[in-house]
C-alpha cells in the first residue's frame, strides 16, 4: 500500500505561521499535521505502507524534506519527494508523482485529519472518505444510488444532493487507472476553475464502470485557517486524553504552575506562576511565566509572560509580554 500526500501549498489563510513552514508542518497536539495524518491512515486501512510520497513546493528546502521521509520511515516505509512548483491543481499535483502511482494507494491532501474506524470495500474499485455535514452546500458531496455505490460527485449543490461531503481522502484499489485517466485530463486540457482537479479523472473511471463506494470517517478536522487550526488542536488533545496517550514531558519544570487536561506539554518547558488548560500545546522549550492560557496552541522556545491567552497561536520563537487575548502571532516575533 501507498500514501500519496499533495502538500505544494503553502497554506495562505493560515498566515503569518505558514510564512516560514508549510502548513503541514505545523504541529497539533505537539506532533505535525502531515505527520498525523499519514499514521492516522496507515492505522485506519490496517496494512503495511511501503512508500509514502508527498508532492511538495520546491521552495520547502531541503530540512522540510529530512522530515518528511522521516515520517515515511517511522512507518517502515520509502519516502518520496516530488515537486509542484506550480498550483495547477489537484489532478496535475497527483500527476507530479506519477511515477509511484501504481498498485493500492490512498490519496490524501495534508490540510485535514481524521478519527475512523472501517474496513476497506476489498470489493470496490475505490473508497472517497466522506462526513455526513449540516451545510452540503458549500462542500463537495457525493450522490448514492440504491446499492450504496457512488454515481456522482457533485460540487457545493444549490439544490440538496446529500449530506455527505468529500474529505479530501481516496482509495484505490489500483491507482495507475486514476494516473491513466489524468493523464488524458493533462493531454485533452480539460480544465475547471482554472486547473486540472482530480474529479475529471475520477468520473471518467465511474463512466466505465468502476465501482466507488463510501467510506465514512467519525470525525474531520480542518486546518484551514487560525480559529479553526486551534479548535482542532483542541478536539486532538480531547481524543488522545480519552484514548489514554502520554501528552506531558516528564520534564517539566513547574513553581506554582496547574495544568488542566487535556494538554500536551513538550520536553523543556518551564512553567512560574502559570495555569495551562484546558486545550492548550506547548511546543518544546517554550517558557511561560505570570500567565493563564487555554485553547490555544504554542509552538516551540517561545517566552509567554504577563499574559491571559484564550483562542491564541504562537508561532515559533515569539517573545509575548501583554494583555491581549484572542491572537496569532508568527515566528521570530516579539511583543513586550
Amino acid at each position: 500500500m501507498k500514501i500519496i500526500v499533495p502538500m505544494a501549498g503553502r497554506g495562505s489563510r493560515l498566515r503569518p505561521h505558514t510564512l516560514t513552514i508549510p502548513k503541514p508542518l505545523i504541529p497539533i497536539a505537539g506532533k505535525p499535521i502531515v505527520h498525523r495524518l499519514v499514521e492516522d491512515i496507515a492505522g485506519v486501512i490496517n496494512q503495511p505502507i511501503d512508500e509514502v510520497a508527498f508532492i511538495i513546493h520546491e521552495s520547502f528546502g531541503k530540512k522540510v524534506e529530512e522530515d518528511l521521509i522521516a515520517i515515511a520511515q517511522k512507518l517502515g516505509a520509502k519516502g518520496t519527494i516530488y515537486y509542484q512548483n506550480e498550483a495547477l491543481g489537484t489532478g496535475h499535483a497527483i500527476m507530479c508523482a506519477k511515477d509511484s502511482l501504481d498498485g493500492p494507494a490512498v490519496i490524501a491532501y495534508a490540510d485535514t485529519l481524521i478519527r475512523a474506524d472501517f474496513d476497506l470495500d476489498k470489493t470496490a474499485d475505490s473508497v472517497i472518505w466522506v462526513k455526513q455535514v449540516d451545510k452540503p452546500e458549500a462542500f463537495g458531496v457525493i450522490n448514492l444510488n440504491e446499492n450504496n455505490e457512488i454515481v456522482e460527485l457533485v460540487e457545493k449543490p444549490k439544490e440538496f444532493v446529500s449530506d455527505l461531503a468529500v474529505i479530501g481522502i481516496y482509495y484505490f484499489k489500483e491507482i495507475s487507472v486514476l494516473r491513466n485517466e489524468l493523464q488524458a485530463v493533462l493531454d485533452n486540457n480539460i480544465i475547471h476553475g482554472g486547473e486540472y482537479q482530480i474529479n475529471d479523472g475520477i468520473k471518467q473511471m465511474m463512466a466505465k464502470g468502476m465501482k466507488f463506494v463510501p467510506g465514512k470517517v467519525d470525525e474531520w478536522m480542518d486546518c484551514g485557517n487560525k480559529d479553526v487550526t486551534v479548535d482542532t488542536n483542541s478536539r486532538m488533545l480531547g481524543f488522545l486524553h480519552n484514548d489514554g496517550e502520554h501528552l506531558i514531558d516528564y520534564g517539566v519544570k513547574q513553581e506554582n504552575a496547574t495544568i488542566i487536561p487535556p494538554c500536551y506539554i513538550g520536553e523543556d518547558v518551564v512553567l512560574i506562576n502559570a495555569t495551562i488548560g484546558p486545550n492548550v500545546s506547548l511546543g518544546r522549550g517554550t517558557h511561560v511565566t505570570d500567565s493563564t492560557i487555554k485553547n490555544s496552541l504554542i509552538q516551540t522556545h517561545a517566552h509567554i509572560k504577563n499574559a491571559n491567552l484564550d483562542n491564541a497561536m504562537i508561532g515559533n520563537h515569539v517573545n509575548f509580554d501583554g494583555n491581549f487575548t484572542s491572537i496569532s502571532i508568527g515566528d521570530y516575533s516579539t511583543l513586550e
